[in-house]
């Protein structure tokens, strides 16, 4: 039996030797190299997977690759940006693979916080357009090019003035006396949203975005819920926008020229009562007896037909002109373009003039290791304002205006020739004080004018470490500087403008300038190993904001100057974010920051924002296979934090939790004897002043059906604030004041949002 044993034993050997020759025998190495097919540039980081298989690898930096399969295997290769390629093995020991872009998939692929992703990988709600799909016309501000354009996102002009702003709102807004914008980034430069709002804005400037030229944005992208928006941490609560602008391209010199004319015109006035029918009016109410107005009233009647809108609208032409140039020297891409924007407001003496110059530089080096881009944005503009403010609303004043006056009176030689009230007495023989100023008058007689200059530029690096494939560092490094003169003059013949009916004129002039630095330094490692792949982004920020200015507020015949002010803030982050991937069908996205901000106390100062996304790419799985008319079913949940330190309009909005003095106007002087001495008076303050925080849930399902020909999603969205930034009342004689900006009280927002896209006949 022990014979037979090792006998059988010693065969068993022979068998199992000879079946571990056979399967070596089956496998092979093979080598090779990826390279690019547009510029024959080497590609590191290319996936390679032996299809049905989960082995795999990646090319090194010098886009090599050396793999261990079988002999009937076939190699499949893919990047980001280019067509996916297939290759049988067959007898071949090395293979040579060129990649070609794929058009399709860099269309797809949309900009997000300190990366990129492809759109079947997006987790969060994120909605990208690129240019071909912007509004048409004139449009001198790039909000103007997504009106109408996204669900949720809604773009309203604040008064229809050439070069004013809009009102952004991502999801209706998140605070009640803090900042409702969203965070704007401009080639990866956080703008500062204190630029053209709030305390310490900078006046003459009706609207910062106004300084990009729309010709040169390439796309927006539009972040609007936390799982997307929380790598931005404490300015992410009321969503952000990507602003991308247009780059070079390898080849020759190319040169385009846009131009644009078009006319605007008022085509709808409000319905008031012409020159009879408000005399009608006035000769009924004396006679009714219950009216204060008295048959005497009709000696104030003229004996004009004014319509006032008409006076003051115009049908206003203006035009807009871009000439750019690109391509590369050498292996230098670049794009520089030249702008220029005339626009007049329907509001008569309304208008701005716009230059505007781009330059980005994208050269490549180290061997393709290396890559920047320099871009420099600057801008110079003209803007004539027209009446503004509280007591200058000149189309009220044309509603309200009696229309049987006319709007000059030659013999008023005091008012500048126009008709005034002021030149008129009512029952009591006294002057008319408190009559509607006169619409034409206060076009005419105001000069309302800025001249602004900015210029945005930066610096952006991306640098991979040889040695370790897929690992990037990254580095921006930026500056945003814009300055501000202008003035708001009224002469004294301006009857509008009046002490107790003797006209005093204004001077008011003004100067600014608003500046802040960025620093933003993170690394990226990407990894596919089998069905996994794997994308880490950390890093570090810093971002300086400074302010200072002068304002001089005064009249035709004394002049008032207010002490200079000057201040500035710092925000200090730490984020990091986890993109992974299973089988190319279950995702994951896991976003951590860490801000810290100078506008709250050393106990307040830091704020955690986490959030995280799941999505399930419903249409990869076996069940959907086999269903035509889906081309596209996605599934996504996310949910995030995210916070609100931009006290925008708040008084002491730097910071609101230190006592702050400031020095007393002459109205508010003290008097001992015959001198009027200046105080100093403290501001409200508290100490515990901290974030406000929004949490927001976030369902979606993406949809496309009959090839993308019908494609479009759904989201269910609830937003959650608390500890919102409040102005609250407090005690008279507590913390200096009987008003109070702190912590109280919660809000809600929730709602639904849907966006069909329809394509039924797509040819060229």
């Amino acid at each position: 039996m022990i014979k037979f044993y090792l006998s059988y034993s010693k065969y068993l050997t022979v068998i199992l030797l000879c079946g571990a020759l056979s399967g070596f025998a089956q496998q092979k190495t093979v080598s090779g190299k990826v390279t690019a097919s547009d510029d024959g540039s080497a590609m590191p980081g290319v996936n390679i997977l032996e299809k049905g298989t989960t082995n795999g690898t990646v090319t090194d930096t010098n886009g090599e690759f050396k793999i261990e399969v079988g002999s009937n295997a076939t190699l499949t290769f893919s990047f980001v940006g280019y067509a996916t390629q297939e290759i049988a093995v067959g007898s071949q020991t090395t293979v040579a693979v060129t990649l070609v872009t794929d058009a399709k998939s860099l269309a797809e692929v949309m900009v997000i916080g300190y990366g990129e992703v492809q759109k079947k990988d997006a987790t969060g709600a994120v909605t990208a357009i690129s240019n071909k799909d912007f509004n048409k016309g004139v449009m001198t501000s790039p909000q103007d090019l997504i009106l109408g354009k996204m669900a949720g996102v809604s773009v309203v002009s604040n008064s229809g003035a050439p070069g004013d702003n809009s009102t952004i709102r991502i999801r209706g807004g998140a605070s009640l006396t803090a900042s409702n914008d969203p965070l704007i980034i401009i080639d990866g430069f956080p703008m500062d949203n204190f630029a053209a709002t709030g305390v310490g804005s900078l006046p003459g400037v009706a609207n910062p975005l106004a300084s990009i030229n729309p010709n040169d944005i390439e796309s927006f992208t539009v972040l609007k819920d936390a799982s997307a928006t929380a790598i931005y941490g404490s300015r992410a609560s009321n969503g952000v926008v990507i602003i991308t602008t247009k780059k070079g391209a390898s080849g020759k010199p190319k040169f385009n020229y846009n131009g644009n004319f078009s006319v605007a015109t008022p085509i709808k006035y409000v319905d008031v009562l012409n020159a009879d029918q408000y005399k009608a009016m006035v000769n009924s109410l004396a006679q009714s007896g219950i009216s204060t107005v008295t048959p005497a009233a009709l000696a104030n009647l003229g004996t004009s037909n004014t319509n006032w809108q008409k006076e003051i609208f115009r049908d206003a032409f203006s035009n807009d002109h871009n000439l750019n140039v690109s391509g590369s020297l050498k292996n230098l891409p670049y794009r520089i373009s030249y702008g220029y924007t005339d626009q007049q407001g329907i509001l008569k003496t309304t208008s701005v003039q716009r230059n505007s110059l781009n330059i980005n530089l994208s050269p490549t080096l180290l061997q393709g290791d290396l890559k920047l881009n320099i871009s420099a944005k600057g801008n110079y503009s003209n803007t004539n304002f027209g009446p503004v403010g509280s007591g200058d609303n000149v189309v009220a004043s044309a509603v309200a205006f009696d229309p049987t006056q006319s709007p000059y009176s030659p013999g008023d030689t005091q008012y500048g020739g126009y008709f005034s009230w002021l030149s008129k007495t009512d029952l009591t023989g006294a002057q008319v004080l408190k009559g509607t100023s006169n619409p034409v008058a206060l076009l005419n007689q105001t000069d309302n004018r800025s001249s602004a200059n900015r210029i945005i530029t930066n610096l952006t690096a991306e640098y991979k470490i040889k040695y370790v494939p897929g690992l990037k560092l990254n580095a921006n490094i930026g500056l945003d500087r814009s300055t501000s003169d202008g003035h708001n003059i009224v002469p004294i013949t301006g009857a509008f403008v009046q002490n107790n009916g003797t006209p005093i004129g204004r001077n008011n002039t003004y100067s600014g300038r608003n500046q802040s630095e960025l620093l933003d330094i993170f690394l990226n490692y990407t990894k596919q190993f089998g069905l996994h792949k794997l994308d880490l982004t950390g890093g570090y920020g810093w971002q300086h904001f400074y302010r200072e200015g002068v304002n001089t507020n005064g009249n035709a015949t004394t002049t008032i100057q207010s002490i200079p002010y000057k201040a500035e803030n710092f925000l200090v982050s730490f984020f990091g974010r986890l993109n992974y991937t299973y089988n190319g069908k279950y995702l994951l996205t896991a976003t951590l920051r860490d801000d810290g901000s100078s506008r709250f106390s050393s106990k307040n100062r830091w704020g955690l924002f986490p959030s995280v996304a799941l999505a399930w790419r419903m249409k990869d799985e076996q069940f959907l296979s086999n269903v035509d008319f889906v081309s596209d079913l996605k599934l996504r949940v996310g949910y995030g934090v995210t916070g609100q330190q931009d006290l925008t309009g708040v008084t002491n909005g730097y910071y609101p939790y230190i006592p702050v003095y400031q020095a007393s106007d002459v109205l508010t002087q003290y008097q001992m004897g015959n001198t009027f001495y200046t105080t100093q008076r403290p501001n409200a303050y508290d100490a515990n002043i901290k974030w406000e925080s929004t949490t927001t849930t976030n369902i979606g399902v993406d949809f496309g059906f009959f090839n993308d020909k019908l494609t479009g999603s759904v989201e269910v969205f609830q937003k959650d604030t608390k500890d919102l930034l409040n102005n609250v009342a407090i005690p008279n004689g507590v913390n200096f004041s009987n008003y109070l900006t702190t912590n109280v009280g919660s809000m809600q927002n929730q709602g639904i949002e849907v966006t069909l896209k329809a394509v039924p006949i797509a040819s060229k």
